[in-house]
């Protein structure tokens, strides 16, 4: 299946065409689904893979492994692999910001805080996402939707409020933050250049073939820049994390989530980044022995009201 690879601007757009994309399939709404399980579990995995090996290291084993197995897709699929330089340049520029530089800033994050809080801090992509795609793509967000991600991220907080609150001044915590919020940021610029390459029209698994691997050689080049010895961690534990993290976090997720950029738009699509804390949340009752609270349970009640309000912005937005 074909899929341009990433979603028009607003600007420009008939009304029924905009109609049209602000309604959720059947397909969007699995696909949203999927996302949530695959992303949401992939923060516990990455904890599980920074006592050994480097971070950079780890992203290029990652993203190595994941360009691997997305060109055997697109090979198996007769997906087309040979285009311009001018295509090439422009994906290399995705797969350093969207598929390899920040993941790799949460694998440093990992290092200094908890999973659940590194979902928190990437929940902010719904955020970022429509502020950024305000400012550069004239993509004008609905008082509706500005006020669900408002509810879903002051949800997120409720929820781990007393975490946060716990390792004030801790500057170990600050650093984290700031590899989150780094990460964060990369991760939105990529969707915005994503948006700028839609007129490339390419099928999306042979983007991210490309994608995949520009994003593990960006890597290749920093860790041989600076020096950062290629340790190998044979545990099992270490190659558990990374099949789930290769094969679900990155070429399946990658898929489904532009996939959604396409069809449902930046604003909607990064909004189930909210979610994934909630996923990280039920791991942490069941692995970390997380105890809920009165205000976890408002701020639950939260992102779900959130999240109900972004999606009904949607078919507001068609009438703009």
């Amino acid at each position: 299946m074909s899929a341009a690879i990433i979603p028009p601007s607003q600007a420009g757009t008939s009304v029924s065409e905009s109609a049209k994309a602000s309604t959720m399939s059947s397909k969007d709404i699995g696909l949203y689904g999927m996302m949530i399980v695959a992303w949401g579990t992939s923060w516990i995995a990455m904890a599980h893979q920074v006592e050994i090996v480097p971070a950079l290291i780890t992203g290029v084993y990652r993203f190595t492994l994941a360009a691997a197995v997305t060109f055997l897709w697109a090979l198996l699929g007769k997906y087309p692999l040979r285009f311009p330089l001018q295509v090439h340049l422009r994906l290399a520029m995705v797969g350093i910001f969207m598929f390899s530089s920040n993941f790799v800033m949460f694998y440093f994050a990992a290092g200094y805080i908890a999973s659940g809080l590194m979902a928190v801090i990437f929940s902010l992509v719904s955020l970022f996402n429509i502020i950024l795609s305000a400012l550069f793509l004239g993509m004008r967000p609905t008082k509706l939707g500005m006020v669900g991600t408002v509810l879903g991220l002051s949800g997120i907080g409720l929820i781990f409020w007393p975490e946060i609150s716990a390792n004030v001044g801790d500057q170990g915590v600050l650093y984290g933050l700031g590899f989150g919020l780094g990460g964060t940021l990369l991760f939105c610029t990529g969707n915005i250049l994503s948006v700028s390459n839609r007129k490339l029209d390419i099928p999306l698994i042979s983007a991210n073939c490309w994608c995949l691997t520009y994003g593990s050689l960006w890597l290749l080049c920093l860790a041989l820049v600076l020096d950062v010895p290629f340790i190998m961690d044979w545990s099992a534990e270490y190659w558990i994390a990374m099949a789930w993290l290769v094969i679900m976090a990155s070429v399946v997720a990658f898929w489904g989530y532009m996939t959604l950029l396409s069809s449902i738009g930046p604003a909607r699509a990064g909004y189930l980044t909210v979610l994934f804390p909630v996923v990280a949340l039920m791991l942490s009752t069941l692995f970390e022995g997380y105890q809920w609270s009165l205000w976890g349970l408002i701020g639950l009640a939260a992102i779900i009201a959130g999240n109900i309000l972004v999606m009904r912005s949607g078919r507001k937005q068609a009438a703009v």
